[in-house]
């Protein structure tokens, strides 16, 4: 359906589990510019559309994240052919990563992929991310790496990428940035919150020098493993974080919702 001035009218032409699913990346949009986690136009989130087609939502190529409405978002297949009329077009290596993970793991239903400066950082640290501080190791258990194999245009990457994720939910791309992914919008950016969070402690603490830094002993990492409870923060997530965010962003950078 298009509006009077000859553009489509997203709003009307989409179900409405797809309409919240662009409200809520939308939102993920402007929060991580609210977070200023953003990289010009550049890095990227994606929902996969709720049905069996295995469509997904990503980024329209040359917007920046805090000017992302719900509309404007761009509907493609894991082939990267743009299914939605629209006067967007898309990044080919957003395609690449997020439609790797998207085909191999149906509980991954939100992807985001960064590249903030601390997380890059510890992406370029042998060591990784090192059990430091105590949301380190919260997020070490869940954490998988991917060696840096140049800009992500070769799709043939895609089957080493999601080898190296298997079933872990954060992942640490050597020399190039974070990702997590998770089953609602609301799981995935606090995955991300944690594991930037961690980043940055890291890259605080290293940057003192290494002499005298606490390295937790096995002993304690095994003891937060065991503290570690992902279901309940997926709860936690949902019911609670995700609803303050939006509450924050209605304030401080509404229009998403568009």
């Amino acid at each position: 359906m298009a509006d009077g001035a000859g553009k489509v009218d997203i709003r009307n032409s989409v179900s409405e589990a797809e309409w919240k699913a662009r409200v809520d990346l939308a939102a993920l949009y402007r929060l991580v510019a609210l977070h200023k986690w953003d990289d010009l136009i550049f890095t990227h989130i994606s929902h996969r559309v709720p049905g069996p087609e295995h469509h997904f939502l990503i980024n329209p190529y040359g917007l920046l994240f805090e000017e992302i409405t719900a509309s404007s978002l761009v509907k493609v297949d894991l082939d990267g052919n743009i299914v939605q009329e629209t006067e967007h077009m898309i990044n080919p290596a957003g395609f690449t990563i997020h439609s790797a993970v998207h085909a191999a793991r149906e509980d991954a239903h939100v992807v985001m992929h960064l590249h903030t400066d601390d997380g890059v950082a510890v992406s370029c640290m042998k060591e990784g991310l090192m059990p430091l501080s105590q949301t380190g190791m919260i997020v070490r258990h869940d954490l998988a790496y991917h060696d840096y194999e140049g800009i992500a245009l070769d799709l043939g990457e895609r089957e080493r990428l999601v080898a190296d994720l298997g079933t872990k939910n954060s992942m640490l791309l050597y020399n190039h940035g974070t990702l997590t992914c998770g089953g609602t919008a609301a799981e995935a950016f606090t995955r991300m919150f944690f594991l930037e969070r961690a980043c940055t402690m890291q890259v605080r603490t290293l940057s003192a020098g290494r002499d005298g830094v606490i390295v937790a002993p096995e002993a304690v990492q095994d003891v937060v493993r065991g503290q570690s409870n992902p279901a309940g923060t997926n709860v936690l997530a949902n019911r609670l974080i995700w609803p303050a965010l939006l509450r924050k962003l209605d304030r401080d950078l509404p229009g998403y919702a568009a």
